[in-house]
């Protein structure tokens, strides 16, 4: 099978590599620093996601280096709770915590070893992509760094994060969604911090908002609106720190941050396609940033197989932008949304969120999705066919012969058809289609759970978990 190129080794095209590797696809990833970047970014991922780290093969490992984060709150300038969002460990149907909280340098060096022990992925640091051209057989980048100047491949991936060099070499703008926010990003160490509650803290103070949470390993992070004018320098960071008696932290990091929300106006040129932040930035509010590109990246893998594969045309690829640029913007949307009601505002803002927010927690779907990991379904289109389809099928734990396991690990890497008796469907593509029978027979899936959710239909599932369509007894 022909070669994939992922220019980034950052989490997100780490993913794409051992998702692409599980495939039987041979990749080659391209990344400019010579060595990882030390301190965190990323802090948190939610369990949907979890299942993109499941089927690479890293989330056992992953969730074992975290922490479950307890959910959310909304705290006045004294720290007081206005309003809480907990997410509990039985709230969860994906089969993973609905929430954790770790340290990007954990996950990416979790990540860098699945690499090293994966045939058929190699991993080169040092090398910078400076230019890129394509044709009907493929593109060729020329590289700045390693033994060879020019690297051929069927495709190539652009997971070179927020200052994209694959995206601007495609000539792609980034088209903005709301206005660029400045904050103050602090990491630290806190050995001596007292117990406090294990989610993130959402300060909402009119003189500037904050967010607050614990990560593993005696590590917290703070994060802090700037005012106009104001740098990482000029700020009084221990004066920030004060109201949590914060003054004996070891500050590995504080550094100024533009968060902005922005969708590539192009993610797919010819063979090139672009995932994570080299096609969407999101403001964190909802902790939704590393998770996109992840998402972005479990599509990719099985798309871009199915066609170096011969089972299908280029034409599928077209579907990729079509699926994930709206569900980014969605998700985006309400990262803009909840920022501004935690965020805005002065002081008649906040009376207002004390209202809004007290009210909006006693609303049982409201808080069910402030809680939880749920996200917008996709759109129909040619890969999602019927009603009722287009999100994640859940996950539960299930028994088969005796063995209990995680349902995607029973599914495999394929289209499936789950189903308790129900009719069959067929997929749109000609890919192979594993039959799974939930039951009490020989080679059945045993899963009260599943028993309830399918109510004798069937469900045809995409590769990526996504169900593709209902089809009722």
């Amino acid at each position: 099978m022909q070669r994939v190129v992922v220019v980034g080794a950052g989490p997100v095209g780490l993913t794409a590599a051992l998702l692409l590797a599980r495939r039987d696809v041979p990749v080659l990833v391209l990344e400019r620093y010579p060595e990882p970047y030390p301190l965190p970014r990323a802090v948190h991922l939610d369990d949907e996601v979890l299942r993109v780290l499941q089927d690479a093969g890293v989330a056992d490992e992953v969730v074992a280096g975290s922490r479950p984060i307890a959910g959310m709150r909304l705290v006045d300038r004294q720290l007081r709770t206005l309003a809480e969002f907990p997410r509990r460990a039985e709230d969860g149907v994906h089969g993973w915590p609905p929430g954790i909280l770790f340290r990007q340098p954990d996950l990416e060096a979790v990540l860098r070893a699945a690499v090293a022990r994966t045939p058929g992925v190699e991993l080169r640091p040092g090398c910078t992509v400076t230019g890129l051209e394509q044709d009907d057989d493929g593109v060729t980048l020329t590289v700045d760094g390693g033994t060879e100047r020019s690297v051929f491949a069927a495709y190539v991936l652009g997971c070179d994060g927020a200052g994209s060099t694959v995206r601007e070499l495609l000539g792609v703008r980034m088209r903005d969604l709301g206005r660029p926010d400045r904050w103050l990003v602090v990491d630290a160490r806190w050995p001596s911090a007292p117990a406090v509650w294990p989610g993130v803290h959402q300060v909402s103070d009119p003189a500037r908002a904050a967010t607050f949470m614990p990560l593993p390993r005696d590590r917290y992070r703070w994060e802090f609106r700037l005012h106009a004018g104001e740098t990482a320098s000029s700020v009084d960071l221990p004066g920030l720190l004060a109201r949590w008696n914060a003054t004996d932290v070891e500050v590995e990091r504080a550094a100024a941050y533009e968060y902005r929300a922005a969708v590539a106006d192009r993610w797919r040129v010819g063979r090139v396609l672009l995932a994570g932040d080299a096609a969407h930035l999101t403001p964190p509010f909802i902790g939704q940033g590393l998770g996109l590109g992840l998402r972005d990246v479990h599509q990719l893998a099985w798309k871009l197989e199915s066609v170096l594969a011969g089972r299908v045309d280029a034409g599928l690829l077209d579907t990729y932008g079509a699926e994930r640029e709206p569900h980014a913007r969605a998700l985006i949307g309400v990262a803009l949304r909840l920022g501004g009601l935690m965020t805005g505002g002065g002081r008649a803002a906040d009376v207002v969120r004390r209202v809004v927010l007290a009210g909006y927690r006693r609303v049982p779907v409201a808080a069910a999705l402030a809680r939880g990991s749920r996200t917008p379904a996709l759109r129909r289109g040619p890969l999602v066919l019927t009603r009722g389809a287009g999100s994640l099928v859940p996950q539960p734990e299930v028994e088969v012969d005796g063995r209990r396991c995680r349902l995607d690990d029973v599914l495999g890497p394929d289209w499936a058809l789950l189903t308790a008796g129900g009719l069959p469907l067929s997929p749109p593509l000609a890919d192979p289609v594993r039959v799974v029978r939930v039951g009490s027979g020989p080679g059945e899936v045993r899963s009260p759970e599943l028993v309830n959710w399918l109510g004798g239909r069937s469900v045809l599932l995409r590769p990526d978990r996504i169900v593709a369509a209902v089809r009722s007894a």
